[in-house]
């Protein structure tokens, strides 16, 4: 039979990237056949002219959506985060069976899914319908661990210890972490909190890997690779079945498929402004911008957007920008700071990221340190300033510092970076100083990300060695 991937995500822009990443990947490296499913809102965002329950094909891929009960998008003014996690759960196990049973009748029986971390469920579907699973973790390695550990002896320290962010907490095959670098969702102390529900969806899925045995382990494919995370996976692996097969990121930064179709922006739920600021990086040098951007989710504080007008009113480096739609206030104030400003600057709603991390006018990237972002930092050889906001971001700023890939920004308490701390950051990653020590980093692992994802690099023997058993 021939192999057929049903590759299942959550409808959020971060979700959704890396998955339809891996599901070219996938197409592109074997023979298989790759089906793509989310829910059916994310699906009509994606495809607005189809029907929701019509085929979608790319050349590479197959898109059929299934239903998780909130088919308008879950809107948490209406509908109750604390219904979500029972609701979502059965509606979407009832709606994977379907959709299996109607690949079936299609002459297109699924052989293995492959479903997001936080979809545990679709585990026991799959089980239940004979198809053999693996998870997708679409964080890093040392993320993996570090919620592996909490749920394996260390809550009650991390819990007791919640309310300063610089203590101390060691853990087995990490470096030292401070209560800060880890995961936000440990310090929620209250059921009643809308979040708690996101870290029980987390524990559910350590909950799964424990009841497997051994020699059934589910396979954990890692969206990082061996070279960047060698302990942590080496040490994690002997717990979970592993399997690092990253960096899974945009086709246009991966020159192993450069010459190949490319599908950077199939994911985008919001539509790229049509500014011209790949034009307007074009006449700037080399290394001169600094890109900022604080992704899909993050909300950006009244306060925040002060300390970064008197941040532009004060900077002599040209900026490019990106804001939300939904941060209409922040987007005027920043465009009023830059027309005050002596360095040039642009605001974009929404841009290609990785078009703009890869172009050599771009010297340094402020961001909010979600994994997506920082993996395409890496693959572009581009020196961070972390600003994390939430989730796992406060640990990706710390690993980029470990890395000497970056620097993070201190915070007040509130969460605040001050003008003069944005300006201090900006200025190691790009003047001089460990600035250029940075950029060697930088690069080092530029050229070990794509080793690991070209013909014969590890982690494209990685993810060949796993088709290649999902077929037995």
């Amino acid at each position: 039979m021939a192999q057929h991937f049903l590759v299942l995500t959550y409808p959020a822009q971060g979700h959704l990237n890396p998955a339809l990443h891996l599901s070219h990947r996938l197409a592109r490296s074997t023979s298989a056949r790759v089906t793509f499913s989310t829910s059916i809102y994310g699906h009509r965002l994606m495809f607005p002219a189809s029907a929701a329950d019509e085929i979608v094909e790319d050349g590479l891929v197959s898109y059929l959506p299934f239903s998780d009960s909130y088919d308008d998008g879950f809107d948490p003014n209406i509908h109750c985060p604390f219904e979500f996690q029972d609701r979502f759960r059965s509606a979407s196990s009832a709606s994977l069976a379907a959709l299996l049973r109607r690949l079936d009748e299609l002459g297109r029986p699924v052989t293995c899914v492959i479903y997001n971390m936080l979809f545990s469920w679709a585990g026991d579907v799959a089980r239940g319908h004979g198809v053999r699973s693996a998870v997708y973790w679409i964080q890093s390695a040392a993320v993996f661990a570090i919620y592996y550990h909490y749920f394996h002896g260390y809550e009650g320290l991390i819990k007791a210890h919640s309310h300063d962010p610089i203590f101390e907490v060691n853990l087995p095959s990490l470096p030292p972490l401070k209560i800060r670098d880890l995961p936000s969702f440990f310090g929620i102390t209250s059921d009643e909190d809308p979040y708690s529900v996101l870290l029980k969806l987390f524990e559910q899925l350590f909950q799964l890997l424990d009841r497997e045995e051994a020699d059934s382990a589910t396979t954990v494919l890692v969206n990082t690779f061996g070279e960047l995370e060698t302990e942590t996976l080496a040490v994690s692996a002997e717990r979970v079945k592993l399997i690092p097969v990253g960096p899974i990121a945009p086709p246009s930064l991966l020159e192993a498929v450069k010459d190949e179709p490319e599908f950077d922006a199939l994911g985008d739920l919001f539509r790229p402004d049509e500014k011209k600021y790949m034009e307007w990086l074009d006449a700037k040098p080399k290394r001169s911008v600094v890109y900022v951007s604080f992704g899909s989710l993050a909300a950006i504080k009244k306060r925040q957007t002060e300390e970064f007008v008197r941040w532009l009113r004060e900077s002599e480096r040209a900026s490019l920008w990106v804001v939300r739609k939904d941060h209409e206030q922040a987007q005027g104030e920043l465009e009023a700071a830059l027309r005050e400003a002596e360095a040039e600057g642009m605001v974009v709603e929404w841009c290609a990221q990785g078009r703009v991390l890869s172009h050599p006018a771009v010297g340094c990237f402020v961001t909010h340190c979600g994994w997506n972002s920082t993996l395409e930092s890496l693959v572009c050889g581009v020196p961070t300033v972390g600003v994390p906001q939430w989730t796992d971001q406060g640990t990706n700023a710390r690993l980029m510092e470990m890395w000497g890939a970056g620097v993070r920004a201190e915070a007040d308490e509130e969460g605040v970076v001050a003008a003069e701390e944005l300006r201090r950051c900006v200025e190691i990653a790009m003047g001089g100083g460990g600035a250029a020590e940075m950029r060697r980093s930088a690069e080092m692992w530029k050229d070990k990300a794509l080793e690991a994802v070209a013909e014969g690099g590890s982690s494209d023997r990685n993810l060949r060695a796993f088709v290649a058993e999902a077929s037995q």
